[in-house]
């Protein structure tokens, strides 16, 4: 019954989703839309953290206790996020990261060519800035939960695609927490190969693959 249930929020979420050109701030319609469609990763994160052992109720607890104001989020969890993600699409701007809204959830696409060197889990130098700037948005809005996920071409086997994304995530979560995010609100997840957003048999539908999403979605009691 639960991955009934998982399946048919997923499916509601695409429905909702809005993608913005990182550039223009613009509404547009993303190239994300190839393959899985627009949000599939997002349902993913969704999925994974409904399906884990501990208590996501307790966890979100967690999160609202350290938050600076804590309690609930106040004025609805709509217009936090929205104030979330307004704040993050002017932060980002001209970064080549895209924001992607599914819900009250919001995805940031953060494409291969501008994280790391091919096969390799050390974040490239010039994307420290990028991360910077996305600390400084989850240190103002902190009470989300932040999954971030690591996600490959087809290239490789299997497992070293597996071990390469969970790597490539957890370096971003480290980073992220030397930036000031308290670790009770992060997560780190690889899903290899298995959540292409484009076609692989291609050469820029492999970088499109290639590329970690930090998704955040809104801690509730």
């Amino acid at each position: 019954m639960k991955k009934i249930l998982c399946a048919v929020s997923i499916a509601a979420m695409l429905g909702g989703c809005t993608t913005y050109d990182a550039y223009t701030g613009e509404q547009k319609t993303s190239n994300t839309a190839i393959g899985a469609g627009i949000g599939a990763s997002v349902g993913a994160v969704i999925a994974y953290i409904e399906n884990r052992d501990d208590d996501s109720r307790t966890r979100n607890q967690r999160i609202l206790a350290a938050a600076a104001g804590g309690g609930a989020i106040g004025g609805g969890i709509g217009y936090y996020m929205d104030a979330q993600e307004a704040k993050l699409r002017k932060q980002l701007r001209g970064t080549g990261v895209s924001v992607e809204r599914v819900g009250d959830n919001i995805n940031l696409i953060m494409p291969g060519n501008i994280t790391f060197a091919t096969a390799r889990s050390e974040i490239a130098s010039q994307f420290y800035p990028v991360l910077d700037s996305v600390g400084l948005v989850l240190k103002e809005y902190d009470k989300t939960l932040v999954v971030v996920g690591g996600h490959t071409d087809s290239d490789g086997s299997d497992s070293f695609n597996q071990g390469l994304s969970e790597q490539r995530a957890r370096s971003v979560s480290a980073y992220l927490q030397t930036k000031g995010i308290n670790p009770v609100r992060l997560e780190s997840v690889g899903f290899g190969e298995r959540q292409p957003i484009a076609d692989n048999n291609t050469q820029e539908g492999k970088q499109l693959n290639r590329r970690v999403e930090i998704t955040l979605l809104p801690a509730t009691t």
